[in-house]
């Protein structure tokens, strides 16, 4: 026989009992929908379905067509192996064949997989370890006598807590009577009594059989497979803990009391690296459990070491090692409950887990000790878009006024104590200590920086800078650079002045090769939050992008819209030649309902101004551009659209959370923008221009 497409179709019903293995009870039947395996599915729409063209079985996901195809496709999904690629097809077909059993693949193809999996080293297959070692193997004539269970032999199990319904879902059956010979030329003849019993494991081609007072113990009847794998069939497709055992005893009981379990032929059997990837795909714990004996704890510690990279854990039951206290049957006999061995895999948890939790120690909210809020350092009204510990953005096309607004928000911090400027509408709290103030431009000249940073100067009332106001130009400094000298540079003056006051980086798209480089932008703001909690400051990051409606393009944008606390986006106003200040993102509120600032160039002053705010109307006007513009794009084009679906749009376009986004919706339907539908109860329509 030869492992192939075709063998394995024809051995499987055209793909119908892979489907079945994998997916067991969800198959009701033909024409039976069920909800997808492969994600959190809320409606039942997959379905298994005899394809009459190709005349194979074939998995169809109505509500997802990335997940629909054969039985090949589907257990490719399921272990993350492609069909194009012809090794990983070479893969799925072996899973397959070991999975269900089927016996397709020849000794030479065996001896390939050997090979691959053990590089140069070649092992015959005749030579290959068995997992069977040590259990005799018989044949006979006649057929296993099986029958139902009777009160003395269901008497034995319950002590472990099984039951009939357990026995039965695992295939274990009484067995009357047996009679065979094994490869030794050994007669074997067994009958069953009270006083000893005999049970047996059912596989496709084989029954092992279990006399637990009898010698020997256990006997193989019929064609023994390469893997024997006692509860593969039974398992979820998905699972929090599975634990690995040494015996079918131990399988049974763990089901019972509620966990999913598998054992191999004994505790010293090899585990097939495959499976180990199959399950730690399924599973997020494979815990080692087996006897607390010699031999038990050494495979244990063993395997461990074999199979490091497939994160194996080893559980040791706290027993004695005698006889009648050996296993986790043994625990259950002795009567423990199912929360008893949880309680031991959360220990084993505390000890793999104990650095970790150290440190989630120190970040651990302490209601009884709760922090100090923060003092605003940045506010619009009274609003807070700056606090310490956070970053505040700000954002803007070229041209349209961030540099000066940047500089009112400078001016504010470097002022003497108790002297009244211009700000352009933002209340900056005041540096009576004289902590570092820090400007990082990766943007203009040298000398343009200059220019600026004497506006700055002036504004604020002073004279000369003080000694603990640092700006710098990083235009000639390579990108790989700057962000290490910004944070080398942060730390000496954190220490040298007692403390930051706030730091600007204008241009922290400049920080990156790219703004839509997503690993580098999601590292660079987690690194700019995480110096903006040490050192108790206010990041104040410049993006030199432009704004596409009220939302930042890149993963830059969306990475900074999601972190920041606030976010302030300052737009040219075309009919004054102003500039606006709008809020995009404020830390409590919607930014909505923060007025929009405006401020311009003073010829009488030489400098820029304060303008004030906008009236209502032309708040309003403004706004509704902006939504209108949001709408238009999220709804395209679609006609109406449903309650649900509109928040999940904004919240997704807008980084924001559900809440947030229903008060755009609440903004847009006062605006007029969307008005209920009066054809479908819970459905906004959008209000286009004729």
């Amino acid at each position: 026989m030869a492992l192939d497409k075709q063998s394995i179709l024809e051995a499987t019903n055209g793909g119908y009992d892979v489907f079945k293995h994998f997916l067991g009870s969800r198959i009701q039947g033909s024409g039976k929908a069920f909800k997808s395996p492969f994600y959190d599915d809320t409606k039942a729409a997959c379905y298994v379905y005899f394809d009459k063209r190709s005349r194979v079985y074939k998995f169809k996901d109505f509500g997802n067509a990335e997940y629909s195809g054969d039985c090949f496709f589907f257990v490719g999904k399921i272990f993350a192996l492609a069909c194009e690629h012809s090794k990983e097809f070479l893969r799925i077909m072996e899973i397959i064949d070991h999975e269900l059993g089927l016996g397709l693949e020849s000794n030479p193809q065996k001896v390939d997989r050997i090979i691959r999996g053990k590089g140069e080293q070649v092992i015959k297959a005749s030579k290959l370890p068995s997992i069977h070692d040590g259990f005799e193997t018989a044949k006979s004539d006649l057929p296993l006598t099986t029958r139902e269970f009777n009160p003395h032999e269901l008497q034995f199990w319950a002590k472990y807590g099984i039951s009939k319904v357990t026995l039965n879902r695992y295939h274990v059956v009484a067995v009357e009577s047996y009679k065979g010979v094994g490869k030794s030329g050994k007669s074997y003849e067994f009958t069953s009594t009270n006083e000893r019993p005999i049970f047996g494991y059912q596989g496709l081609r084989y029954t092992k059989l279990y006399l637990p007072f009898s010698e020997p113990r256990f006997l193989f009847s019929g064609e023994k497979t390469e893997q024997y794998v006692f509860g593969r069939e039974q398992l979820p497709i998905r699972g929090d803990i599975l634990f690995l055992t040494g015996g079918e005893k131990d399988v049974l009981s763990l089901a019972a009391h509620g966990f999913h379990a598998i054992s191999m032929n004994s505790e010293t059997a090899h585990i097939p690296k495959n499976l180990l990837r199959a399950l730690s795909f399924r599973f997020k714990h494979l815990v080692l459990l087996y006897d607390v004996d010699e031999t038990g704890l050494k495979s244990m510690e063993s395997l461990k070491a074999q199979h490091k990279s497939y994160g194996l854990k080893s559980l040791r039951l706290p027993l004695t090692g005698d006889k009648d206290q050996k296993d986790i049957s043994d625990f259950f006999a002795l009567g423990h409950s199912a929360e008893d061995l949880r309680m031991l895999f959360m220990e084993m948890l505390d000890l793999a887990y104990e650095d970790s939790m150290a440190i989630m120690r120190t970040c651990e909210i302490d209601f009884g000790n709760p922090p100090t809020e923060p003092e605003p350092l940045i506010k619009v009204d009274e609003v807070t878009v700056g606090a310490p510990g956070n970053i505040m953005c700000v954002a803007g096309s070229e041209g349209s006024g961030k540099t000066n607004f940047l500089g009112g928000i400078l001016s504010g911090s470097i002022k003497p104590t108790g002297a009244v400027i211009d700000t352009l509408g933002m209340t900056i709290r005041e540096n009576n200590e004289g902590k570092g103030v820090l400007l990082y431009d990766t943007e203009q000249s040298e000398y343009q920086l200059y220019k600026n940073l004497t506006y700055i100067v002036n504004r604020s009332e002073l004279k000369r800078p003080p000694s603990w106001f640092k700006a710098y130009c990083l235009v000639g400094i390579s990108r790989n650079e700057r962000m290490k000298l910004i944070l080398e540079s942060m730390d000496k003056y954190f220490y040298q002045f007692g403390g930051i006051h706030s730091v600007v980086i204008d241009g922290i798209g400049d920080l990156l090769p790219g703004v839509n480089e997503e690993e580098g932008s999601v590292a660079l703001i987690e690194e700019l939050i995480r110096i903006a909690a040490i050192y108790n400051t206010v990041v104040i990051c410049v993006l030199h992008m432009a704004p596409s409606g009220m939302k930042l393009r890149g993963h830059l944008g969306s990475e900074v819209q999601r972190k920041a606390a606030g976010i302030l986006l300052i737009e040219k106003d075309e009919n004054t030649d102003t500039s606006l200040i709008k809020a995009l993102k404020v830390r409590d509120g919607s930014p909505l309902d923060v007025p929009i600032k405006e401020f311009g160039w003073s010829k009488e002053e030489g400098r820029h101004v304060f303008l004030g705010e906008k009236g209502p109307k032309e708040n309003t006007k403004h706004k509704s551009v902006d939504l209108k513009a949001l709408a238009t794009e999220l709804y395209g084009e679609k006609r109406s659209m449903s309650s649900k679906d509109l928040t999940r749009l904004i919240s997704s376009h807008m980084e924001i959370q559900d809440r947030r986004a229903r008060d755009y919706i609440k903004h847009m339907r006062e605006y007029g923008i969307i008005e209920k539908s009066s054809q479908f109860p819970g459905f906004y329509t959008l209000v286009r221009e004729d």
